[in-house]
């Protein structure tokens, strides 16, 4: 029966610093408690990484980079869901970030801005002064695997910990996936 922790060896984060991108290294320390697994980059995406390593669907988040546009200036942000979950990105996020208009940030933003590859972008190590929204679901859900800023590895943290980062936090983001 697949659970948050899967069939994944789960270490200290502080133990495995290589496994984390150098911003997510340098903030582990934001989730005291983080736990960090190696895992086949090919299976980073959470669907196989679900499947291959029994990680339930509802303890996995996944965090996106979203564009926030208002009179010419672009602002980024992170939003964390639930992968059983789908966010209001039009709605909910775009009026609580006042933007006029926003979208998914594009492909190589992410990863510039971020320092984190694609993928295995995470709210741990954002760039300073970012909006970190992390819906209801993943505070409520328990143990939830988050990226670690590279695809080879994945990060296990209380979801709830997750507000301990830096301009993070909770909002009702998303609703479940139909």
């Amino acid at each position: 029966m697949p659970t948050s922790r899967g069939r994944l060896d789960w270490i200290p984060a502080s133990a495995r610093p290589e496994l984390l991108a150098p911003p997510v290294a340098a903030a582990a320390g934001s989730v005291p408690g983080a736990e960090v697994a190696e895992i086949d980059p090919a299976l980073a995406d959470t669907a196989a990484l679900c499947d291959a390593y029994d990680v339930a669907p509802g303890a996995s988040a996944n965090c996106v980079v979203v564009a926030a546009k208002r009179a010419g200036v672009t602002t980024y942000a992170a939003v964390v869901v639930l992968a059983t979950h789908r966010a209001d990105i039009n709605g909910v996020v775009r009026r609580h970030l006042g933007a006029r208009k926003i979208s998914f940030a594009p492909h190589d933003d992410a990863v510039g801005l971020t320092r984190m590859e694609f993928g295995g972008i995470t709210p741990v190590g954002l760039p300073d002064g970012w909006p970190v929204l992390v819906d209801d679901a993943v505070v409520d859900a328990g143990e939830v695997v988050i990226g670690s800023g590279l695809r080879r590895s994945k990060i296990l943290v209380p979801g709830a910990d997750l507000l301990r980062l830096p301009h993070a936090e909770r909002l009702v983001l998303a609703a479940p996936s139909p």
